[in-house]
C-alpha cells in the first residue's frame, strides 16, 4: 500500500515535517559532531554534505515501493528549530515490512523529544501505512537508541556479534521489531 502522508504531522512538542532547504545549517549543528557520527553510517559531515544529505531529504516524504524513505525533519513548536529527524523506509510492500530511524541533536536528549517523534511515526507506519511489522536497528553500545525501542514497546529480536567491519571495528548490532497488533494494543 502507497503511504503518501499529510504533512507537517504534530505531537504535543513537535511538528514532523519535509526538509527544507533553509534546514542545512540546523541539519549541520548536529550532524558534524563526532558524537552523533559514531554510530552511523556517515562520518561527521561538513556542511557542504549536510546541503547535500538535505536536498536528497527533500524528496522522501513518500512510500510507494521497496526501499522508498519519508525523512522528516523534528522541529520544535517553540522555538521552531529543528533537533533532529526521524525516517520511515518501506523494506518491503509485499510483506508489508517497514524499518524506523531516528538522529537526534545530543543538546535535546534525555527529555522524551525522541520517543515522541517515534511514536508519531510508529502511529503514521501502523495507521494509514499499514505496516504488517515495523523493526530498528542500532550499535549495542548506543544504549540511548536501543532503550528508546524498548519505550516503544519494540522487542529485541537478534544481536548480531562482529557481523561487519564498521569504521575499522567489528560492529555489533541489536535488531528490535513490533507487529502491528502489538503496537495498536499498546496505544488502545
Amino acid at each position: 500500500m502507497a503511504l503518501y502522508p499529510d504533512y507537517p504531522i504534530r505531537t504535543e512538542r513537535l511538528t514532523l515535517r519535509p526538509f527544507t532547504r533553509g534546514d542545512v545549517d540546523a541539519v549541520y549543528a548536529y550532524r558534524r559532531r563526532e558524537d552523533v557520527a559514531r554510530y552511523l553510517f556517515d562520518v561527521a559531515l561538513s556542511r557542504e554534505e549536510c546541503a547535500l544529505a538535505v536536498q536528497q531529504r527533500i524528496g522522501q516524504v513518500a512510500l510507494e515501493a521497496d526501499g522508498d524513505k519519508i525523512i522528516l525533519a523534528a522541529e520544535l513548536n517553540q522555538t521552531s528549530s529543528v533537533i533532529g529527524e526521524v525516517s520511515l523506509i518501506l523494506r518491503s510492500a509485499d510483506a508489508r515490512q517497514g524499518e524506523v530511524g531516528w538522529i537526534f541533536d545530543p543538546d535535546y536528549q534525555g527529555q522524551g523529544y525522541a520517543t515522541e517523534a517515534a511514536t508519531a511515526l510508529l502511529d503514521l507506519a501502523f495507521g494509514p501505512g499499514d505496516q504488517h511489522r515495523v523493526s530498528a536497528r542500532c550499535d549495542v553500545r548506543n544504549g540511548s537508541s536501543w532503550r528508546l525501542m524498548e519505550r516503544l514497546g519494540m522487542r529485541r529480536e537478534a544481536h548480531f556479534r562482529e557481523h561487519a567491519l564498521f569504521k575499522g571495528e567489528w560492529d555489533e548490532e541489536f535488531v528490535y521489531a513490533m507487529l502491528r497488533r502489538e503496537w495498536l494494543g499498546r496505544r488502545n
